[in-house]
């Protein structure tokens, strides 16, 4: 009989340890690349729109810690979050952030249209709740092909202003698809308060009146999330149908660009100062240490190394060849243009 360890791996709140320390790595892998490229756009080395993810790295890391490669991903004009959890390229990001021929849509997408097919990242979308449908038309194929493949959408709350949402939960529902729908409800859909756009702002509710199921959690504690959406994969595996995931969480920055949407009169900076007390990171690290999982000083190499690699893919997406489908100089004048 083989003995106990004298110090197995701890985990946290039932989750392992190595499972733990790969989402905080995949967190701190995300904040990184945002504040990076939100110094870009401040640089005007960018020139097209970006929507930063910072504030909101729980949601995509413990939703995509329980899903394989043959699960499919569709994601929002907030793209960058859900490739990396997914597992994307650094290199292949920055790159297409800057428009570069090797980036993953070789330059001609953007920020907001990535797409990466072998890691089960087929695209993103500028069109507010564009993607969900296709979603669900992933799932329908998965369940003709009699796989237990899952697709999931990831949206905002602003998709539920629109009627495709409501189309795509009663098909799912209908058909019984596996299907896990992912509303990241930041409070705003674009500049305007959820208060504002919806009379009934009880999300689950609506999806329940569909025929789905419906959860609602907090979006900043990545266990959380993780562990609720173990859960819900695994039923969706099973043959159970689809289900509505609710993240209560919030954007550190604005809509677009760098900025933080104080000066415009959009949000309280007293709000803003609330929410951060509520840093999705800053939560993970503090549980982590206290449950000597890593120190401190281990933490801190963690976010060094993952500084550098990102750094690094920075330098090569920037210094990458422009799209061939037009020259050097014009392409350079056009972006030139669009920043200005």
């Amino acid at each position: 009989m083989k003995k106990p360890e004298a110090n197995p791996p701890r985990g946290l709140e039932g989750v392992a340890r190595d499972s733990v320390i790969k989402m905080h790595r995949t967190m701190v892998t995300i904040r990184t690349v945002e504040n990076i490229v939100a110094e870009s756009i401040t640089k005007k080395e960018v020139g097209c729109p970006c929507h930063l993810y910072s504030g909101e790295e729980a949601v995509a890391v413990g939703v995509c810690a329980n899903l394989r490669k043959d699960d499919w991903i569709y994601s929002s004009h907030r793209s960058h979050g859900h490739f990396i959890a997914k597992g994307g390229s650094l290199d292949q990001l920055m790159a297409e952030v800057y428009c570069r021929q090797s980036g993953a849509s070789r330059g001609r997408g953007g920020s907001m249209h990535l797409s990466s097919p072998e890691i089960g990242f087929p695209g993103s979308s500028a069109i507010v709740s564009g993607t969900i449908a296709l979603a669900v038309g992933s799932a329908l194929a998965f369940r003709r092909m009699k796989t237990d493949r899952v697709a999931v959408s990831f949206f905002g709350d602003g998709a539920a202003d629109e009627g495709v949402f409501y189309e795509s939960l009663n098909f799912a529902a209908l058909y019984r698809l596996p299907m896990l729908f992912v509303c990241e409800n930041n409070l705003y859909s674009t500049h305007l308060p959820i208060t504002q756009c919806l009379a009934d702002q009880d999300l689950v509710k609506k999806a329940r009146a569909m025929g789905v199921r419906g959860t609602t959690i907090d979006g900043n504690n990545v266990i959380g999330v993780y562990k609720t959406a173990k859960r819900l994969v695994e039923k969706i595996r099973n043959g159970d149908g689809p289900e509505f995931l609710e993240c209560k969480t919030y954007r550190h920055r604005g809509h677009v660009g760098p900025n933080y949407d104080i000066d415009k009169g959009l949000r309280s900076s007293d709000e803003l100062k609330e929410w951060m007390k509520k840093d999705p990171i800053d939560l993970i690290e503090r549980k982590i240490i206290a449950s000597r999982i890593a120190t401190k000083a281990e933490l801190d190499a963690t976010r060094e190394k993952v500084e550098s690699r990102v750094k690094a893919a920075q330098r090569k997406g920037y210094g990458a060849r422009w799209p061939s489908c037009v020259s050097d100089d014009a392409f350079v004048e056009a972006s030139w243009r669009c920043r200005h």
